[in-house]
């Protein structure tokens, strides 16, 4: 690895963050240059992403998980869940930007939990807790349920089933957020009687431009505004067999 890490991001990275809104400070770049390595030697053994070109990974993964900052705001000292997280997006770029972050990752595949113990240590990234645990299980333990200001999830499932899965972890006041492609505005709009039953109001969508993308990235939030009822999420598997609307 070179002696300053973040040698290892696009000259254009710090300016591409910050066209997100998003300043990073030296140290914070180098943490991206060690993650960025990181991801692209475990990737080599585990196939953690099928973006494989440290450019892509760059705009696509670390990028794209910063623009959630757009709608979210400063969540420094704020308590957030991703699920369903992977290589760790869009969680874990979000906690290197936001270092006092409360962040619970959530991945029920060993081997990726295993390479996201190996991130936060080797950044020593403090209160980050990693869960290999199905959501529809950790939506219905008092130390999850309705306990977080912020539910998120990129590319997990659809509208419907990804509201069961994050809304009963919100607190009342706080939001759930999707990270979906084109089919955005459609899925949100099948999803709301399912957002309704759950808790959850005032949906929202903001479009993001990612550069050099040329497919539609949005942000898709909603509040809670009441109890999700206890009976949700359902029992494993399913939320996502029979999605709540449907």
């Amino acid at each position: 690895m070179p002696e300053f890490a973040r040698d290892l991001l696009d000259e254009r990275f710090a300016e591409w963050a910050a066209d997100l809104g998003v300043l990073l400070t030296p140290e914070q770049l180098d943490q991206f240059g060690r993650y960025l390595s990181l991801l692209l030697d475990w990737n080599e053994r585990l196939n953690l992403t099928a973006v494989r070109d440290p450019r892509s990974i760059q705009i696509r993964h670390f990028l794209d998980s910063l623009s959630c900052l757009q709608v979210m705001g400063d969540v420094n000292g704020r308590r957030l869940i991703d699920v369903g997280t992977g290589a760790g997006f869009p969680g874990l770029p979000l906690k290197i930007a936001c270092p006092t972050l409360q962040l619970t990752l959530v991945e029920s595949v060993q081997k990726k939990a295993r390479f996201l113990q190996a991130v936060v240590d080797d950044l020593a990234l403090p209160d980050v807790k990693i869960l290999v645990e199905r959501v529809e299980l950790l939506g219905q333990l008092p130390p999850y349920r309705e306990q977080y200001d912020w539910a998120v999830a990129r590319a997990v499932a659809n509208m419907p089933v990804l509201a069961e899965y994050l809304l009963p972890l919100c607190r009342i006041g706080g939001h759930m957020l999707a990270q979906k492609g084109g089919s955005a505005a459609m899925e949100t709009a099948v999803a709301e009687s399912a957002f309704y039953v759950l808790g959850g109001t005032n949906q929202r969508l903001h479009l993001v431009q990612l550069p050099e993308a040329s497919e539609q990235h949005y942000l898709v939030v909603v509040d809670k505004m009441v109890a999700t009822p206890s009976r949700y999420p359902r029992r494993i598997g399913l939320p996502a067999k029979r999605p709540l609307g449907r």
